[in-house]
């Protein structure tokens, strides 16, 4: 069995994320890292291994600039088997439908998947669109937003959680299959895990690898654009309600109505 995991290398949410000129954001001058999200798609797709034994290959793909290798680099030291990364300064820029092509094309590249799994979402764009974008552009069914997976044989089985009601989907690999914050916590690279992945297989390709041109994608081709930006304004001092005779709960929510949080 042949599983690829789509990984996206994403700003540090903590750190002070910046946009370029072009309005795009600022992914060289940040440090960034594996998207949290993403992480538990690379579990899931590792615990599919351990519960299949041998004849599973684990594959981490990630398209991004130079230093989006250390998404791959993570995902290597959690167990993946081998890692790609697309890199391509026509790349920059690129929306969820060019991120799907290139992904598609790479996926294709790399050879037949039974299962192409994703997060639900990056960190960064929080659009949840690529996995079925890909399963499109792949010809593929797509099983998504799975809390719960199960696998026996060419057969996947999840578990979607909606606003009011949960949801049992099955499927015939090979398929793209995406999971959520709830299908299990991530594990953290062991000692073991790090010095292995250095002698791990990592591949580069570029579009014209992939057969893709560069007119597909970039700022330019992108479906949406952003036309504005506005800086995030200073935190202010606050305000203190003393509650010197008794008043202080009728002003405390008179304040917290004025703002509309009641």
């Amino acid at each position: 069995m042949n599983i690829v995991v789509c990984v996206k290398y994403v700003p540090d949410a903590t750190a002070d994320r910046q946009f370029e000129s072009d309005k795009t954001v600022d992914r060289v001058g940040v440090d960034g890292l594996l998207s949290e999200l993403d992480e538990y798609a690379v579990e899931q797709a590792l615990q599919i291994k351990e519960k299949a034994g041998d004849g599973v290959e684990v594959t981490a793909l990630c398209v991004g600039p130079d230093k989006a290798v250390d998404a791959v680099r993570k995902a290597l030291q959690m167990g993946a088997d081998k890692g790609v990364h697309v890199v391509d300064d026509a790349i920059a820029g690129s929306d969820a439908v060019a991120t799907s092509l290139v992904l598609a094309k790479a996926v294709e590249k790399i050879g037949p998947a039974d299962l192409v799994m994703c997060g639900m979402a990056s960190t960064d764009g929080a659009m949840s669109v690529v996995p079925a974008m890909l399963a499109e552009r792949l010809g593929l069914p797509q099983v998504t937003q799975a809390s719960v997976v199960e696998t026996q044989g060419d057969q996947v089985r999840i578990k979607r959680d909606g606003d009011s009601a949960t949801e049992v989907i099955g499927g015939t690999m090979p398929l793209v299959l995406s999971v959520t914050d709830q299908s299990g916590e991530a594990r953290y690279p062991s000692f073991k895990g790090i010095m292995a992945a250095k002698k791990k297989p990592l591949e580069t390709l570029s579009l014209s690898d992939l057969g893709v041109d560069a007119s597909e994608v970039g700022l330019e081709a992108a479906w949406t654009a952003v036309e504005e930006t506005t800086a995030r304004p200073p935190r202010t001092a606050g305000e203190i309600v003393k509650d010197e005779d008794g008043s202080g709960a009728k002003a405390l929510a008179d304040f917290l109505a004025s703002k509309k949080f009641i």
